[in-house]
């Protein structure tokens, strides 16, 4: 890791003017430890007009003469999914932190080589789950871990949207850009239970779901066993209105958490968690507002400028990749498949 002085600030640049870009840009310039120094695109027309509206510094036409400025410690990649290990190998190559967006990488071979590049080139590598650096999810970690709910029997998690059939040009669409419901939005679900339980990723998956007409899912439904003996159920999809929730069920009662994906994810809105208690009595738990890119950015200030390891280390994303895979594994061969 390349530690800085803590009184230091961290050289921020934004490798893509994809629309999830402008989420950080705000977090980077209210960050007490970070600035945002340059905008990348593929053209220098493009990367300008990002810069004028939002205020950036620098510009640059290629995202290789962004990796080359000597001012910039952290790069964060919003690009299309099948290009984030790509970017995410050569920013670490050229000694810069990553923040990728999910997922991070598809591949067990990739994963191996975003590992490797984390050590050979002393740099901090994390997936962008915005989700998991939230404070509701540390919240509901805590009410788990103080035995609230008592001992676990299941999670039922589901995320989907409406994704118009017209807008053939979304690399959602498409496999070779890393498209399907379940990369997208099923990993929201999987990654809460993973991180939830506490057991580290399922023993086994079943799962199936649907192409409507295109190449890849467009829902999917899945279910995974955990050593525990704790049961999840998730879904995702592109064929619904948007909807998103987690029910964490436990032997003493059960978590109601509304958008468990994004809660509330540019910060100007309380989150709730609802207590339902085996007697139909509820609680509403709120969670002050909070930007969860901010809590992104400050995750990364903390591994580079105090040593702090990362809230989701590349272990972590090793465990929900292999989960993922397994689930695809699954619905393809139509057997439970074991990890």
């Amino acid at each position: 890791m390349v530690k800085k002085n803590s009184s230091s600030k961290l050289g921020w640049g934004i490798l893509s003017t994809a629309w999830i870009a402008e989420y950080l840009v705000q977090p980077l310039k209210l960050a007490g430890r970070s600035k945002l120094i340059a905008i990348a695109s593929r053209t220098e027309a493009t990367a300008h007009q990002f810069a004028v509206e939002h205020g950036v510094p620098k510009t640059y036409g290629s995202y290789e003469s962004m990796l080359e400025d000597p001012d910039i410690d952290v790069v964060y990649i919003p690009l299309p999914n099948s290009l984030h290990c790509e970017w995410s190998l050569k920013a670490a190559r050229a000694g810069k932190h990553v923040l990728c967006e999910k997922p991070l990488v598809q591949s067990l071979s990739e994963m191996d080589d975003m590992e490797n590049a984390a050590v050979t080139n002393n740099v901090i590598i994390f997936e962008a789950f915005a989700h998991l650096h939230h404070p509701q999810t540390q919240v509901i970690q805590k009410r788990i871990d103080d035995g609230v709910l008592g001992s676990l029997h299941s999670f039922l998690g589901w995320d989907a949207f409406f994704l118009q059939p017209g807008s053939k040009s979304n690399f959602r669409y498409y496999r070779k850009y890393g498209g399907g419901s379940l990369w997208d939005i099923g990993v929201y679900p999987v990654s809460l239970a993973i991180v939830l339980n506490r057991m580290g990723p399922p023993l086994e998956v079943w799962g199936q779901l649907g192409h409507n007409g295109t190449e890849v899912d467009m829902w999917y439904s899945g279910q995974m066993r955990f050593s525990n003996g704790v049961v999840a159920q998730i879904s995702s999809s592109f064929c619904t209105t948007q909807r998103s929730e987690l029910h964490i069920v436990g032997e003493q009662g059960v978590f109601e958490v509304k958008s468990p994906g994004t809660p509330e994810g540019t910060g100007h809105l309380d989150t709730y968690i609802v207590f339902v208690a085996p007697n139909g009595s509820t609680e509403n738990i709120c969670v002050p507002a909070y930007d969860a890119y901010q809590a992104e950015v400050e995750a990364m200030e903390a591994c580079v400028l105090d040593g702090v390891p990362p809230m989701v280390p590349l272990s972590l994303s090793r465990d929900i990749l292999r989960t993922i895979l397994a689930l695809y594994d699954s619905a393809q061969s139509g057997n439970v498949v074991q990890l």
